[in-house]
């Protein structure tokens, strides 16, 4: 009997290999870092300063492991800073200076992200319909979702510096209200799906994820106009603590790449039932209805529609002309979009990222909750809730690991999530009351 050795070649695992535009890159951030903490280490405490210290080798893997990345923070660094140097100290210059009044000051930089995503969410759906040129639309979306992410971290960047100069006591990282927040869901949902776009070299997801984020700044501009939620205020004293910075950023990246798997597996759906013929049948197109109708419709229960009502009957016309769209072309936005298993796979990897950026923000709550109210958890209505965020997305990733769950049941769970996760979101804010009141609309 003769033996025969096999020896497997296992792959080498992949190493960043740098290269001059990489250390120039490193050289930059290191600067950039070292030219902060020079010019307002006033201003920052010790846990500040590390943070920053941090901040520099995170920034500089980041740029060299997703090269789009670098070129993202170069652009928001040099605009931000262009900002700065234009307002010279002085905040009255906002309304004299004509870069600052329609281009970088936060509130007209942020204005202008609302446009651009509005605008990238119609190229990728003119690109589902568009047949030859539909690569070309979804580039376009896709260029355009890129500058809208940089003039919402310029916006934020600017809107930081802000709050420093209208007095002692007032400045803050600009994560603190809802107005805020929802900048900040936008682009984290935006910029986690392009990850994933260039990962998977397709585009056409971006029609349904931009869904979401064009939802979440069409809130954003409502709320501007009913609240003026756009005026920095001083923080109040639950929030006047380190742990915002920590616990805000890490439970919105949770949040945002829910939603992105919430809307990969309504594309999921989609494409499963193309060929239904029986309306009734197409359950995902109308429970979607259903809920963009529900929005209008709680917030008149609360009284929210007093100011900017035709605003949400505005918003009832462009969700009818969506899911009409969806209902009608669903074959033909099923053959533009990639295959079940990629679907599958994206809806799994955001959940995973979620789930464990999530969980760290979890427990950096409880321990704010510790310090300002002497306890790690109250039952309060938003901890409540973030907990059973958490434990349904716990169970499903146990499901998926341990059970193999895939395909329908995975994206219906999925797309219970993220109502799931909203009503932790918006819903405790809206209907229940607690130590998170602060937060109310």
């Amino acid at each position: 009997m003769t033996s025969t050795t096999v020896t497997l070649q296992l792959p080498r695992a992949s190493r960043i290999q740098p290269r001059w535009a990489d250390w120039l890159f490193a050289a930059l951030v290191v600067g950039g870092a070292l030219f902060t903490f020079q010019r307002y280490h006033v201003d920052m405490g010790y846990w500040e300063k590390g943070i920053l210290l941090v901040a520099v080798p995170t920034a500089i893997w980041l740029g060299w492991s997703w090269k789009p990345l670098r070129r993202l923070m170069l652009a928001v660094a040099a605009l931000s800073l262009f900002a700065v140097s234009l307002y010279g100290g002085d905040l009255a210059r906002s309304e004299s200076n004509f870069w600052l009044k329609y281009f970088v000051s936060s509130q007209s930089a942020i204005l202008w992200m609302s446009m651009l995503f509005f605008m990238s969410t119609a190229f990728y759906w003119i690109g589902m319909f568009a047949g030859k040129s539909s690569e070309v639309f979804e580039s376009l979306g896709s260029k355009l979702a890129w500058s809208a992410i940089t003039l919402a971290l310029v916006g934020t960047m600017v809107r930081w510096y802000e709050s420093y100069q209208m007095g002692p006591g007032v400045g803050h990282i600009p994560v603190s209200n809802l107005y805020e927040v929802f900048v900040l869901f936008s682009w984290i949902t935006a910029l986690f799906y392009l990850y994933y776009e260039q990962k998977y070299q397709t585009r056409s997801m971006g029609a349904f994820v931009m869904l979401v984020v064009s939802a979440a700044v069409g809130f954003l501009l409502w709320y501007t106009l009913v609240r003026g939620a756009q005026e920095i205020q001083p923080l109040i004293p639950a929030l006047q603590s380190w742990w915002m910075k920590l616990h805000v950023p890490a439970n919105f990246i949770g949040y945002g790449t829910f939603a992105l798997a919430a809307m990969v597996a309504f594309a999921y759906l989609i494409k499963q039932q193309a060929t239904e013929t029986h309306w009734y049948k197409l359950t995902p197109i109308w429970l979607f209805g259903i809920a963009l109708c529900f929005v209008p419709i709680a917030f008149r229960e609360r009284n929210l529609t007093a100011t900017g009502g035709d605003y949400w009957v505005g918003y009832a016309l462009v969700a009818t002309a969506i899911v009409g769209g969806i209902l009608f072309g669903r074959k033909r936005i099923a053959a533009r979009l990639p295959s079940l298993e990629v679907l599958d796979d994206v809806m799994y990897r955001a959940i995973a990222v979620g789930f464990a950026f999530f969980t760290v923000a979890t427990i950096l709550g409880g321990l704010w909750a510790a310090e300002a109210w002497g306890g790690y958890w109250s039952w309060d209505p938003k901890e409540t809730w973030a907990l059973i965020v958490w434990l349904n997305y716990a169970a499903w990733l146990h499901m998926r690991l341990m059970k193999g769950l895939r395909g329908t049941v995975a994206s219906w769970w999925a797309l219970a999530g993220l109502a799931v996760t909203t009503f932790a979101f918006l819903g405790v804010n809206m209907f229940l009351s607690g130590l998170h009141s602060y937060g109310t609309l």
